[in-house]
């Protein structure tokens, strides 16, 4: 029996990342889909530098996470906290754009320093850290840019209006410096989670089982038929199945993917 032919350029093992000798920025990442990424990246052999407002709280990360992790404690939220940021971390080789932050709210009720506050830390967080890191990626000929947006870009919920325009901002924004960065050896993506458990959405979660919804998962379920019924996998995600998403794209493995929304949002997202 002839044997088939040989693939070219398929290594075995070849979708293990390694990400030694990296050094990988992490925005908002003490708790959550942050964390989580932060520990895929460190898991990968990244040097992971952990950001959030609370030194202490930084600090216990970064020593939590090994491989030389560094905290930076800096409110992102303001042009003057990027400034210590950057004087501190001049030059990063994979920067993910995550931190955000979500206030519920009817959109007659949210007053202008409300979508102020949304517009900083969501967006202009992102732009200025971009406008930052992204020409020493050029110089070197290799970079990752990874904002997290949310299925709620291209779902706008009516009862946050403000944020869901703060996420379609973001995933626009990673389109348009993915074009900008053309031929230079740069990537830009955007990541679009859906319900994933975190601490807000634990807290909300528990709030529904109190009210009879049954154990944890029944009650994460019933959250998701309730808020996001177009969700095809019916359950909240883990932070970890969107921090793998992250991961990849913040590795050599993924040097044909830019410019690209991806979705980690369980299908919530009609769209083809």
């Amino acid at each position: 029996m002839p044997q088939a032919p040989a693939i070219p350029n398929c290594p075995e093992n070849q979708m293990q990342i390694d990400l030694s000798g990296k050094t990988a920025l992490v925005t908002g990442s003490t708790e959550g889909i942050g964390l989580g990424i932060a520990k895929g990246l460190a898991g990968a052999g990244a040097h992971v530098i952990v950001n959030g407002r609370n030194a202490n709280t930084v600090s216990a990360v970064a020593a939590a996470l090994g491989n030389n992790a560094r905290g930076i404690a800096a409110d992102l939220g303001t042009a003057a906290g990027i400034e210590q940021l950057i004087a501190a971390v001049p030059h990063v080789d994979i920067l993910v754009s995550n931190l955000g932050i979500f206030e519920m709210g009817d959109f007659f009720d949210i007053d202008d320093a409300a979508w102020d506050r949304h517009w900083q830390v969501n967006v202009m967080a992102g732009v200025r850290l971009a406008r930052a890191y992204l020409p020493g990626m050029q110089s070197r000929n290799w970079g990752r840019v990874i904002i997290l947006g949310s299925e709620s870009a291209f779902n706008i919920p009516a009862d946050v209006i403000h944020y869901g325009v703060t996420k379609a901002a973001d995933v626009a924004l990673a389109r348009g410096l993915a074009k900008r960065m053309a031929g230079t050896g740069v990537t830009v993506n955007s990541v679009l989670p859906g319900p994933t458990k975190t601490e807000k959405i634990e807290w909300v979660v528990e709030s529904m089982r109190g009210s009879g919804a049954g154990t944890a998962e029944e009650a994460g379920s019933a959250f998701v038929k309730q808020m996001r019924p177009t969700s095809i996998i019916g359950r909240i995600a883990d932070v970890s199945e969107v921090a793998n998403m992250v991961v990849y794209l913040a590795s050599p493995l993924s040097s044909a993917t830019t410019g690209a929304s991806l979705r980690v949002d369980g299908g919530i997202i009609e769209t083809l």
